[in-house]
């Protein structure tokens, strides 16, 4: 597991650096889709969690869902294009596991890409996706999770 300025950064997903989303391409052929630590840190405590209904089209780098927290209410921009399989019932429950496990069971949505070969090759991994978060929270003044 990746770090920077104190937040995980997994470096065996694949991050669109800029919405501050991942995806996880899954052993079905579907994607996974979540908001990074960084995102979680930045945002507070989730404290509503809207997605896209199952069935809907999402366009890359368009909402696949809203949160809201005390500071922040927003998109989760999905960093590819799909069909939503899935929505994560436990986090429909419970929002703030989007912050206490972001990778895991905090995950935002499924999607059975549209185009995974083409949009996940502009995403990032491993120590260019460390390399460019720590650009952008250098540029955001951020000092850490």
């Amino acid at each position: 597991m990746g770090a920077v300025r104190g937040c995980n950064i997994p470096e065996d997903l694949s991050y669109n650096v800029e919405n501050n989303a991942w995806v996880r391409k899954d052993s079905d052929g579907t994607v996974t889709v979540g908001v990074t630590s960084y995102a979680c840190s930045l945002a507070g405590e989730i404290v509503s969690y809207t997605p896209k209904k199952v069935g809907k089209s999402i366009e890359k780098d368009k909402s696949c869902a809203t949160v809201e927290s005390g500071k922040w209410v927003g998109p989760v921009k999905s960093p590819v294009a799909g069909e939503v399989v899935a929505v994560n019932e436990a986090v429909l429950g419970k929002p703030g596991l989007i912050n206490k496990d972001p990778y895991g069971a905090g995950w935002v949505i499924r999607l059975k890409p549209a185009n995974w070969d083409g949009d996940s090759a502009a995403l990032l991994r491993g120590a260019a996706a460390l390399s460019a978060f720590e650009s952008k929270m250098q540029a955001d003044g951020f000092k850490g999770c």
